[in-house]
């Protein structure tokens, strides 16, 4: 079975409750795969907006209390239609709003999915050995642990991504190695693929598959942008990387997918 093949014939709705840094990039890169995007905080709207759409996406990357209050109540509206929640924990601990906003919404909703690398995954649970500077992440663990503490501890699905992406569950994990660090390179990149995981987990499936698809085209469309001879940095990779969503086949993730289960 190919969810990317399903996503494209079926184009989830998915409603973002993102930071203004990245909603065009968003927009563009759910609209390349085959999903389609609507992007609303507004207090007035957010319930019935969510209570439509295929999946919810959580993005913390430029919080305010306004947002905070929106997304209990979008994420409590897809909680009561079984429309899957997914969090962004962007910088979760970089200040203390940030980490207690995620621990409100992880207490107050049903979270299918957290999306985030391996410092803010680390703060959420409070292990101390990974650093978040702003949103980068810095430190030296064990990231396949790191995750597994957070499934079990949140009860849910755990996206880590980095240099390596681990997907686990209480009871399985994934590890995906495919990719380019020059991704790292253009703002917007993980909360993009936090958006394009909420598309694919909206499809009937294991959610683990799902997760380790959603990761694997995304990682292998940046190799495939790369691999252009037109790209020689960030500001090249940017487009070619959309048309790489664009183009990828199911194909491609076959041939080029580099996974391993743990």
């Amino acid at each position: 079975m190919s969810y990317l093949q399903t996503l494209r014939e079926t184009t989830p709705l998915i409603h973002n409750l993102t930071n203004e840094v990245v909603m065009n990039f968003t927009a563009n890169g759910l609209y390349a795969i085959g999903a389609a995007p609507v992007m609303s905080k507004s207090i007035d709207e957010v319930s019935a907006m969510a209570s439509i759409s295929s999946g919810v996406l959580l993005n913390i990357g430029t919080i305010s209390s306004t947002d905070v209050e929106a997304m209990l109540l979008a994420g409590k509206a897809a909680n009561e239609k079984g429309i899957p929640v997914v969090l962004d924990p962007v910088g979760a601990g970089a200040t203390p709003f940030r980490l207690e906003t995620c621990h409100r919404l992880l207490d107050e909703l049903d979270i299918t999915a957290i999306r985030g690398n391996a410092s803010e995954i680390a703060a959420l649970i409070g292990d101390d050995q990974w650093q978040s500077r702003g949103v980068d992440s810095t430190g030296k663990g064990n990231v396949e642990k790191l995750a597994q503490i957070a499934a079990t501890s949140f009860n849910c699905l755990i996206v880590l991504t980095g240099e390596t992406d681990v997907i686990t569950t209480k009871d399985e994990t994934v590890v995906c190695q495919n990719g380019t660090p020059l991704l790292g390179s253009i703002t917007g990149t993980g909360c993009l693929l936090s958006s394009i995981l909420t598309a694919f987990l909206s499809l009937k499936g294991p959610n683990v598959e799902k997760a380790k698809e959603a990761v694997s085209v995304y990682t292998i469309a940046s190799e495939m942008a790369v691999e252009q001879s037109d790209v020689h940095g960030p500001g090249t990779l940017h487009p070619y990387f959309l048309d790489a969503l664009y183009n990828i086949t199911p194909e491609d993730v076959r041939k080029r997918q580099k996974v391993e289960i743990r």
